[in-house]
């Protein structure tokens, strides 16, 4: 460990402000009470002590199941479906006399059907189970004993054992650091898994502990550590360690499970949480269940089903009974029964008894209204459809080495009715890649980069964007000549290259500089190879500055115990020069605070406070003296945050020693306090330094829009979704960031709801919370409604909604929240600035339970959670932010731009899967089951089935299943292209045109039709005359047959005509599906009659041989599918749906026909939307736009 010798630093009086602040609130005093009680020998886990102690092994356990409870739990999983608990009561009511058929053929189905999905959640498991296994057996470095360590396996750890964790390794269980390669006993954690931070933290261990850097050290270590129990809670840990005195632990010295040891080569540290005692699994909850709203319907729909079920055996009994009861009155009616010796069904003196019992045998014969198959299908076809969607190369990032990847296959046909989309603008819309590109010192503004908001302001206004005082045209070929270096964007040979030092005022360049290298908290990683320094930053903003530095000649290349030091040219001599900084307090950036300082002493022993912070708390800093060039700065500001950039003011002043004495005395006193006020105290102390500066200039680096962002909502925009952003920066470059991508356009109106008012501005001065408090609320209230009222009477504006987060506050209100949603439902888009995690979850449910509609939130980082686990679909962005956000989405995607097809291609067309699959499933149940009921009401509802048991079994399973999954799986209405093309089609999704109940019901009249035309024309045609050219009339098991053939060649007949796209895999499952019936006719017929029964060579010896019988199928099945085929003909001519216009388009080859396609396409460009498409329609025909589109739409609010 000779190399990890030079890294040993003594960082605790460079990090001390943050680590004071964390050790501050921890309450010692309840160790030992109940919440508390947890107690660790340290270095002895075989103990006497430690073995009375039952605490949790390390292994982790993520299945569902284990192998002794997946049956009983599977079980109870499928048998809470109602329509599954259904079948399991007939097929035991099958076992019973009752039974019209024999009870084998009724549990065989029920067996495959619920054996086939307890498979699919079995090897859905078992892939948890190899997950699992791997992790579990992962290898760490444990103490034996006697200084030796080996490697054992993570399932394998106790609590109080001491573990090595080497560089880049995860940490096992969640530990307490002892030691590590450092000398001051410090060590940096990357969270990434835990809260998706990707900036590291930093982690010390006690001062006693700190010397134990030795495995040899650690033979005779022992101590007694008392902490909490086992919780959930990330970021508090309160513990003492009893090591010849009590030492007080806090979160600075605990390692969480699957945190990564990152820039330190080991440490040292002892097992207090194992396996599931350890907090991340402590907070690794299941996601919330949601279910689509289709699945929610089809519950309804079977629900519906199960009444008309009741019903006709209802209607069925009674009659039934009536009849019976008649059978003794006079000459009966159907003397075959011989009533007078009659058994208990069909006894003419007990005849409401025998009616009871005719109701129950009707509720096992009318089953096969159910579809029995519905839901294992509709779950094959989801599993299938994700795989395309994981598979979609369209989607596939290669950049990253990401393809799109559903974490869920229940939610697929919702991606087909999203009706508004909540985005996180950074890291989403945006790349979380931060670049310097301007900068403005001494008042001057340096950097000709031109940003994505300023190429859009230029387009927006039509004006030629000006660089340098030239137009800018962009010049491909110097684009990629151009070196790359990430993070620096910034282009002027003015400071580059060392030519600063010829401008009129470089000391202040200097200085400018100067301060980006050293006021920060990066860590600067030297290549040993290529000798190039890289860095590990907090922040991508602080990255980009000490690699600005970097690249204009100020290179931080070296951190020691308190020096930092940095290659720069010397003005003087021309050459470069290293100059070492002594590194005294860092007053580091938070929210409240807005900015960063660090006292340094130069070589010159100059004391000098370097600050960097936003412009709000930095300018009243600044001394008389230090404002030249405000005016200059507050105007380069005010550019900079119109295209878009963040920016920072960057101010210094000198101390003198007497000054920084005072201070360094007080900021120790204030660290030190244990005080309810020390945050205050410490406050107090940085506000009296950090004052009187003098300013050098501002910073401006640019978040980049992701590739594709303002397509893509231009797109969603045509499809009539709404979109909102919901985003934690300022108004003004939600605002900028809003144009760049298309969200806000010229002539949009704008209504601002802000509490920056003047009123409030002073109320706030005066400290009085409740009238502060009282006066916004009002306020909020009063915005809203104006803003209300200008929406309702302008109503062919559009308008864009903006609020920033202390006004949302107020909005979400129980009282206001309504008023809010009425205003952002009238809205073209919707901007929320300054959010919270918790603001974007509860703006997200608002939007979900206040429309009623599909909501999808997207988002790339720990604090999205909330917001997509609370939508009816979760989007996450596999980014820079760690997969905090992926792990809790639904569906996971490298890219925004992927949204596009995400929704418009694979949403529609899962939508229309699904839709048309349920559809059809009721369809071809309804026709199996009418015929069933019409048959038995023709036999006087004696219960007796048309059909062989096993032709009524196996009806869903084989014969009609396989073509309605092919259905779900591949058909299309349109192709990719022209979903792109034509994106309004995306709102039959959303107006769930495809899934209503009027479809729903028409669907199942057609079925009812079909019922009929097969029954009575069927009947018709084979009763009375002779059947065959023996004479004989077509027997009960003929008539059963034939009628069963009708019913097999209609309904996959009716499939074939639905079907929109046909595949060989279509036309194999749809015509194999009626040739399986007839090779099924031919193999069952041979089988004994004691087991065909009915079906004994019927085929054979009475069906094939007859003409008539393939006459009587021909026309019953063409004349069953008439009505299908003139109303469907009807509407495609005459009434067609939008997905029918465009087939129409293609079938006319005018799918390259611009003027035809465009008049199509103009239905999908609203006055009111967003995006560049209406934007430029706009600006071309401001008055008359409107008066092209469809009225009809005007009234719809999809169409905003």
């Amino acid at each position: 460990m000779k190399t990890s010798r030079k890294k040993r630093l003594h960082f605790s009086k460079i990090y001390s402000f943050k680590r004071g602040k964390g050790a501050s609130k921890v309450d010692h005093s309840r160790i030992g009470e109940p919440g508390f009680s947890r107690v660790v020998y340290v270095n002895e886990p075989d103990g006497v002590e430690a073995s009375l102690r039952y605490y949790a092994n390390n292994y982790v356990r993520t299945t569902k199941y284990t192998a002794a409870t997946f049956l009983p739990k599977s079980l109870f999983e499928q048998f809470r479906r109602v329509a599954n608990f259904y079948f399991l009561v007939t097929g035991i009511l099958s076992f019973t006399s009752l039974a019209p058929y024999s009870a084998v053929s009724a549990i065989i189905p029920l067996i495959f059907i619920i054996g086939a999905t307890m498979v699919k959640e079995g090897i859905e498991d078992w892939q948890r189970k190899q997950q699992d296994i791997e992790v579990n057996n992962r290898k760490v470095k444990v103490h034996q004993g006697g200084g030796v360590f080996k490697h054992t396996e993570w399932k394998n750890l106790r609590v109080g054992n001491i573990v090595k964790v080497e560089k880049d390794e995860f940490f096992p269980a969640d530990l307490v650091l002892l030691s590590s390669s450092y000398e001051d006993a410090v060590c940096y954690v990357e969270t990434m898994n835990l809260d998706g931070e990707t900036n590291l933290k930093l982690k010390q261990a006690l001062e006693v502990t700190s010397s134990l850097n030795e495995e040899e050290g650690l033979k005779d270590f022992r101590a007694i550590i008392k902490c909490e129990d086992p919780n959930a809670n990330l970021y508090s840990f309160v513990g003492s360690m009893e090591l010849e005195e009590q030492h007080s632990l806090s979160p600075q010295q605990l390692l969480l499970r699957d945190s990564k040891l990152r820039n330190t080569d080991y440490i040292y540290g002892v097992v207090i949480f194992t396996g599931h005692d350890t907090k991340v699994i402590q907070n690794s909850t299941d996601p919330p269940s949601k279910r689509s709203r289709i699945e929610k319907k089809m519950d309804k729909i079977i629900y519906f089903l199960f009444g008309v079920l009741f019903m006709m055996a209802f209607v069925g009994s009674v009659y039934f009974g009536i009849v019976t009861k008649d059978d003794l009155e006079g000459r009966p009616k159907r003397w075959y029964l011989r009533p007078e010796q009659a058994n208990i069904f069909f006894d003419p003196d007990r005849a409401p008894i025998a009616a009871i019992y005719h109701f129950l045998t009707a509720l096992l014969l009318y089953t096969y209204l159910i579809p029995i198959s519905l839901y294992v299908s509709i779950e094959v076809v989801k599993v299938i459809q994700s795989i395309f969607i994981n598979q979609d190369i369209n989607m596939y990032y290669e950049e990253t080495d990401k393809p799109a990847h559903a974490r869920t296959s229940n939610l697929n046909e919702e991606l087909g009715q999203v009706d508004t989309v909540l985005s996180d603008k950074t890291g989403t819309l945006t790349c979380n890649s931060m670049e310097f590109i301007k900068c403005s010192v001494a008042g001057t503004p340096y950097g000709y980069g031109v940003t994505e908001v300023e190429k859009a302001m230029a387009k927006r206004t039509g004006s030629p964007l000006l660089v340098n005082g030239e137009e800018y045209v962009e010049d491909p070929i110097y684009k990629n000549e151009k070196s790359f270096v990430k993070g620096f964007n910034f282009d002027d040979e003015r400071i580059m290259n060392g030519n600063w030092v010829n401008e009129p005022r470089s000391d202040v360049i200097q200085k400018f500089f100067r301060l980006l290298a050293i006021c920060h908290t990066a860590i600067p990683d030297v290549d040993e190879d290529t000798s190039k320094v890289s860095y590990e930053a907090e922040s991508p903003d602080e990255a980009a500055f000490v690699i600005a530095a970097r690249e204009v000649g100020f290179e931080f290349f070296k951190r020691t115990q308190t020096n930092v030091s940095v290659n720069e040219l010397d003005p003087l001599s021309g050459n470069r020069v290293e100059r070492t900084y002594k590194l005294l307090n860092v007053l580091e950036f938070n929210s409240t605070r807005k900015r960063m300082s660090v006292i340094v002493r130069d070589e010159d022993g100059n004391l000098l406070l370097l600050c960097k912070g936003a412009d709000s708390v930095m300018f009243e800093r600044l001394s008389k003296n230090g404002r030249e060039y405000e005016v200059e700065t507050r105007e380069h500001i005010r550019e900079y945050a119109d295209a878009g950039l963040r920016t920072l003011i960057l101010a210094y002043r000198e101390l003198s020693e007497e000054e920084y004495e005072v201070f360094n005395q007080k900021f120790s006193e204030a660290k030190n306090s244990v005080s309810a006020d020390r945050e205050v105290l410490i406050d107090e102390t940085t506000e009296e330094i950090e004052k009187d500066l003098i300013l050098l200039g501002a910073t401006a680096v640019e978040d980049k829009l992701q590739q594709g962002v303002p397509e893509c909502i231009d797109k969603l925009a045509q499809a009539g979704i709404k979109i909102w952003v919901l985003t934690g920066d300022k108004m003004e470059t939600a605002i900028n960031i809003g144009y760049a991508c298309s969200l806000l356009r010229q002539g949009m109106k704008q209504i601002i709801i802000t509490l920056e008012t003047p009123e409030i501005t002073a109320l706030e001065k005066t400290g009085e919370k409740d009238a502060i408090a009282k006066a916004s609320k009002e306020s909020v209230r009063r915005q809203i409604t104006e803003g209300k009222a200008e929406v309702s009477t302008e109503s062919s504006e559009a308008f864009a909604l903006i609020i920033d987060g202390k006004s949302l506050a107020y909005a979400l209100e129980e009282d206001i929240k309504k008023l809010l949603l009425e205003l952002a439902i009238g809205c073209a888009s919707v901007i929320c600035c300054r959010s919270s995690p918790k603001q974007k979850a509860l703006v997200t449910r608002l939007v979900k339970e206040g429309t009623q509609k599909t909501t999808l939130a997207i988002g790339d980082g720990a604090n999205d959670v909330g917001m997509l686990q609370e939508a009816d679909i979760g989007i996450g962005i596999s980014g820079v932010e760690g997969m905090q956000a992926v792990m809790s989405s639904d569906i996971a995607i490298a890219q925004f731009r992927f949204l596009e097809r995400l929704l418009l291609v694979h949403g529609h067309w899962c939508y229309r899967r699904i839709s048309s699959m349920i559809c059809y499933f009721f369809y071809k149940n309804v026709t199996f089951g009418f015929t069933v009921f019409l048959y038995e009401a023709y036999a006087s509802f004696s219960g007796q089935p048309a059909y062989n048991d096993w032709f009524l079994s196996l009806y869903n399973m084989f014969f009609t299943s396989l073509p309605v999954i092919a259905m779900g799986v591949f058909d299309q209405d349109v192709s990719a292209r022209l979903c792109l093309k034509f994106p309004l089609l995306y709102q039959e999704g959303v107006q769930n045109v495809l899934f209503s109940w009027r479809r729903i019901i028409g669907w199942m009249v057609n079925g009812l039709c079909s019922a009929i035309i097969i029954f009575f024309f069927c009947k018709r045609a084979l009763d009375p005359q002779a059947f065959n050219k023996d004479g004989k009339i077509a027997e009960f098991q003929i008539f059963g047959a034939t009628m069963y053939t009708c019913v097999v060649w209609v309904v996959n007949c009716q499939m074939a005509l639905a079907i929109s796209y046909f595949t060989l895999i279509q036309h194999i499952f749809i015509w194999g599906g009626i040739a399986l019936w007839y090779l099924f006719l031919l193999a069952y017929g041979a089988i004994p009659p004691s087991i065909s029964t009915t079906a004994y060579k019927v085929f054979v010896e009475s069906l094939a041989p007859t003409p008539s019988f393939y006459v009587v199928t021909l026309f019953v099945v063409i004349s069953a599918l008439v009505p299908y085929f003139v109303f469907n003909a009807i509407q495609m001519r005459f009434f067609p749906m939008y997905h029918g216009m465009i087939q129409w388009i293609r079938y006319e080859g005018r799918s390259d026909d611009p003027e035809y396609c465009n008049m199509v396409r103009q239905r999908s460009i609203r006055t009111t939307t967003v995006g560049f498409t209406a934007r430029s329609l706009a600006r071309r025909n401001p008055l008359n736009s409107s008066a092209r589109t469809n009225p009809s739409n005007d009234r719809n609010p999809n169409h905003r």
